[in-house]
């Protein structure tokens, strides 16, 4: 038999290979894989991950992939991981500007060498920033300081100007950034081949943005003098620096060294055994790491809050339409169209006081009690009453209605099986259905485990000898049903897994929380909303029976409050026959399934009557102790 004609290949294929090969080329490593996909791009290990181009991309299109390409090739070239994590802050504020400013030394060479390259990063950055947000904002609360000094720092090293749709964003910080760290980055144009010294500069920058208060070369009395006498003096103190945290024997030999350089060397070993070996001590890493610390997520480092997991290797996000065949999809969906016949009249009557709430702010609004427009005339018996009265007059006006993403995470626990997760689903379906008329964007996901009673991980446990306080000890399966970007005509199917049988296990709400949460930080929208359907506690037997039995729902209220009081995400919860309220400010609690889309639509309608959920700058977070 012959074999069949070969496809038509598309038409971005060709540019999808030549974009392969020019990766491994710029980066000098034939081992990079890159592959094209839906979601945020990234770079791990040796995967480069791209959006994926059109059938037959634009040139601005093919731009903006090109950036993106070029800039984790010269990531993979020019950036030491080892490095890095040697000279970065732990986490928070500060971490985040020094990776942001590290990423633009990485970028900016590219761009000087290569005028190409250049466009292809400059279309990039533009094309991050083409959501507007920043476009007109006025106060350092509204404009993260991570990507106005990026683009300061892009602007220094390759002369290029920031986007205008960031225009703002630095015009917001730059007087401050320059006052407080103008010098230093004055500095930065020289050293931007040179990772060790450009991160130790960096360093110092944050410590004049009163991100840390670590004591670094800037901090020496004499330090400019020298400088300025000696200008190979910097090289000579990097030197000195890495040679000091070799090992504490050697710190101690030079803690008790006399003169003018043994002070500056003492407080220059000072700073990096507070860095880098407080852990390696034995020390309460409360009492010795710098403000950063106490400034940690348990989003970001769930381990330095007491929550650990055995082992990640077998978790898994996943697609829903990767979990079942088209055929069984089909099937799936037809039954729960039955179920929506049922349902559909109550429901869509809620959903659709919902849409006409959205609508009307979208759309309209009225100014009154102004001397010229429509005659308001239900104000004229003021003038029955007094005729001297003027007459009033009202306006229709556009309101500023916010764009907005919302998240449904919905339990997919054993529990919700049956009529709880049925309704779930019909209420999730008619929901995205409705948001999406109103330009609302909506992402569905699902959470629970792979198997039940712990799975791969209980394997390793017990094949490990059994070592005590594990932590989480199950296999994670994170299911994403529509993503924010689909249509809902596209994912439709995908809602109809929630009644497949044998997929709903245990959960594991801390971390499903926080995995949602992260998601939903990476939108580019203003409003950002999550509501949790859930029917329980957290509840693992395998984790639980090895820890303490309050283990995944004290991790579950450390990450509720970190998104309550510290995140611009607007977290809400329904519990099903199950009291959500001892854990979230804002929760209701529902006796019956029935009662779901009811709560999720009188919650949501009270959600966009109020103000969008704004933050105060940053404040340093109250010490704690870790164990």
């Amino acid at each position: 038999m012959a074999p069949p004609a070969s496809k038509k290949e598309s038409p971005a294929e060709p540019f999808k290979r030549a974009l392969g090969l020019c990766v491994r080329a710029i980066a000098g490593d034939d081992q990079i894989q890159v592959n094209y996909a839906a979601g945020k791009p990234e770079l791990d290990g040796h995967t480069v991950q791209l959006p994926e181009p059109a059938r037959v991309p634009s040139k601005k299109e093919i731009a903006v992939i090109r950036g993106w390409a070029d800039s984790f090739a010269l990531t993979a070239a020019m950036h030491d991981a080892k490095l890095h994590r040697k000279l970065a802050p732990d986490s928070g504020p500060a971490r985040a500007v020094f990776e942001s400013v590290e990423r633009a030394r990485v970028e900016s060479i590219g761009s000087n060498r290569m005028p190409g390259m250049a466009g292809n990063l400059t279309a990039k950055i533009e094309d991050q920033f083409a959501h507007g947000r920043f476009a007109n904002v006025k106060e350092k609360a509204e404009a993260p300081l991570e990507e106005a000094l990026a683009l300061i720092v892009r602007e220094r090293l390759t002369g290029q100007k920031p986007p205008k749709s960031a225009q703002a964003l630095v015009d917001v910080w730059r007087d401050w950034v320059e006052e407080k760290a103008g010098k230093s980055l004055s500095k930065l144009d020289t050293l931007v081949e040179d990772q060790a010294s450009f991160g130790r500069i960096a360093r110092d920058v944050l410590r004049q943005l009163e991100l840390t208060d670590e004591k670094t070369e800037g901090d020496q009395e004499e330090g400019e003098s020298e400088d300025e006498e000696n200008p190979d003096g910097g090289d000579q103190q990097s030197d000195e620096n890495q040679d000091g945290s070799e090992g504490q024997d050697q710190a101690d030999d030079q803690d008790t060294t006399e003169g003018e350089d043994g002070e500056t060397q003492e407080a220059t070993d000072s700073a990096d055994s507070d860095e880098f070996d407080a852990d390696a001590d034995g020390e309460d890493p409360s009492e010795t790491r710098e403000p950063w610390r106490p400034n940690q997520s348990v989003l970001d480092n769930p381990d330095a809050f007491g929550y650990k997991v055995f082992s990640k290797t077998n978790d898994e996000e996943t697609l829903a339409e990767d979990l079942s065949t088209p055929d069984e999809l089909e099937r799936l969906r037809t039954f729960l169209d039955k179920e929506l016949r049922v349902l559909s009249s109550a429901v869509s009557r809620l959903a659709n006081k919902l849409q006409r709430k959205l609508l009307a702010q979208q759309n309209r609004a009225w100014d009154f009690d102004i001397e010229e427009g429509v005659l308001d005339a239900s104000r004229l018996t003021r003038i029955i009453i007094d005729p001297m009265f003027p007459l009033s007059f009202k306006r229709e006006r556009d309101t500023d209605f916010r764009d907005t993403v919302v998240t449904l995470l919905i339990d997919n626990s054993g529990s919700m099986r049956g009529r709880p997760i049925m309704v779930a689903a019909c209420c999730a379906d008619i929901l995205a259905r409705t948001l999406e008329r109103c330009g609302v964007k909506v992402e569905i996901l699902g959470f629970t485990t792979k198997a039940w009673k712990g799975g791969q991980a209980r394997e390793g446990w017990l094949a490990a000898g059994k070592p005590a306080n594990p932590g989480r000890l199950n296999d994670l399966r994170h299911i994403v049903y529509k993503t924010a970007d689909a249509p809902w005509r596209r994912s439709k199917r995908n809602l109809a897994l929630m009644m497949r049988e044998g997929l709903l296990k245990e959960n594991i709400d801390g971390e499903a929380l926080a995995w949602a949460h992260n998601r939903l930080r990476a939108r580019p929208e203003h409003r950002r909303i999550l509501m949790m359907i859930s029917d329980g506690a957290p509840v693992d037997d395998s984790t639980l029976s090895v820890n303490s039995g309050a283990y995944l729902e004290q991790h579950l209220r450390q990450v509720i409050e970190e998104i309550e009081t510290r995140s611009p995400v607007e977290l809400l919860a329904i519990g099903i026959g199950h009291d959500v309220t001892r854990y979230y400010r804002r929760a209701v609690t529902i006796t019956d399934p029935s009662e779901l889309a009811g709560a999720m639509t009188d919650k949501l309608v009270e959600l966009f009557d109020e103000k969008p959920k704004v933050l105060a700058p940053s404040q340093p977070r109250p010490r704690r102790k870790t164990h």
